[in-house]
């Protein structure tokens, strides 16, 4: 790759099947001093074709068994895992001068304008991120992490990240979706230590243990990327029994998880859903009215997020970029706010409750959809008029 011009500020898409090749290649892609960009070979071609193109890359890393399903445009460049290089590469690690303001991923998520938008991430932000959460998870060598979350999530990265930057390893699960009594038997056969599911399934794996008993000594569960009613909680704290659970929340735009709520065994909920908890590492957050006034505890509003924990912005929109990353009114000059959509309330002890969004933005399965993407391929069809 370095051979190929990838260095600072090089994207470099990388779609490859669930597997020690992917974090390799993803690995490879820091090193090299580029930032990457995951692409789901599970997702809609039309759609991988699409981030291709609106982000920019020249070139690909990939391998021949992922590549024929993949609408690769003339002048791309791929690189394919399983080909001979006939190049040969250093013995060592190459020495990459990065400063914390290169780039070090893009993510897309859905746009309201009917096209996904990749939201660009620096190395400052990120890694800032990663040693923060590695200290509230009281991550260790001794851990061993399950990795289940689709790589085309920003969540997915922060897992595998932090896992390794805390010394601990990695069970990754394949590319076929586990069933809760799977995905139970091998927990309990690696001697995993650290797991995290959405909600829903960190549901169904509660009522699997629920009727198979034993449940295995799993310290940690992690749960993010949609709201966890009350009783879904109560149930996993006693039939899973984790000595800690933690509720990661956060829009991409944010960098993964700004906030977590986290709990102990025997710990209870005394909400309708498991609160998002407080700001992470170098980072604020705020309640505000419609014209950015500060809200006092116990007052329902918009949730903004400030501090060393922000995106660059939007990929190639700037207009964008400038309306949901606006000036602090109560930091430094400089300083941005990101305007999440998300209503909030700051409780009496310093946590946050979600209330909903303000906006028609919906979760599906954990996924962020704007309703106007589906607007948009809807009025597309030759039989909608409205």
């Amino acid at each position: 790759m370095r051979a190929l011009g990838v260095g600072p500020d090089v994207l470099v898409g990388i779609a490859l099947e669930r597997s020690l090749d992917m974090v390799v290649g993803l690995l490879g892609i820091l090193k090299a001093g580029g930032a990457f960009l995951p692409l789901d070979p599970q997702y809609p071609a039309e759609r991988l074709a699409y981030m291709m193109q609106d982000s920019g890359i020249d070139l690909l890393l990939s391998h021949s068994r992922v590549l024929p399903g993949l609408d690769v445009q003339a002048g791309m460049r791929t690189l394919l895992l399983d080909q001979r290089v006939e190049q040969p590469g250093a013995d060592h690690a190459p020495t990459v001068a990065l400063s914390p303001q290169n780039l070090a991923y893009v993510i897309y998520t859905s746009g309201s304008t009917g096209q996904p938008k990749g939201v660009a991430v620096a190395h400052g932000p990120l890694a800032m991120h990663c040693l923060a959460t590695g200290q509230w998870y009281e991550m260790t060598p001794a851990d061993r992490e399950l990795h289940f979350l689709s790589f085309a999530f920003d969540g997915a990265h922060e897992r595998w990240l932090t896992s390794l930057v805390m010394g601990g390893s990695l069970l990754l699960r394949d590319d076929e979706l586990w069933s809760p009594e799977r995905t139970y038997e091998e927990i309990r056969r690696h001697g995993v230590t650290m797991a995290g599911f959405p909600p829903a399934y960190l549901q169904q794996l509660a009522e699997h243990a629920a009727h198979a008993g034993n449940p295995p000594p799993v310290r940690l569960y992690s749960f993010g990327g949609d709201a966890m009613p009350r009783a879904t909680y109560e149930r996993v704290q006693q039939s899973l029994q984790p000595q800690v659970m933690i509720n990661g929340y956060g829009p991409t735009e944010t960098v993964v998880t700004p906030m977590v709520w986290r709990t102990r065994a025997g710990d209870h909920c005394d909400s309708a859903y498991a609160p998002i908890g407080q700001p992470v590492g170098e980072r604020s957050a705020c309640v505000l009215d419609a014209a950015m006034g500060l809200l006092p505890a116990g007052v329902a509003g918009q949730l903004y997020l400030g501090g060393a924990g922000l995106a660059r912005g939007y990929l190639g929109r700037p207009g964008l970029t400038a309306e949901r990353f606006v000036p602090d009114p109560f930091g430094t000059e400089g300083a941005r706010l990101y305007r999440t959509g998300d209503q909030v309330r700051l409780r009496a002890d310093g946590q946050f409750d979600y209330l909903g969004r303000i906006d028609n933005q919906v979760k599906i399965r954990g996924f962020r959809v704007e309703l106007g993407e589906i607007e948009a391929c809807l009025l597309a069809c030759a039989e909608v008029r409205e």
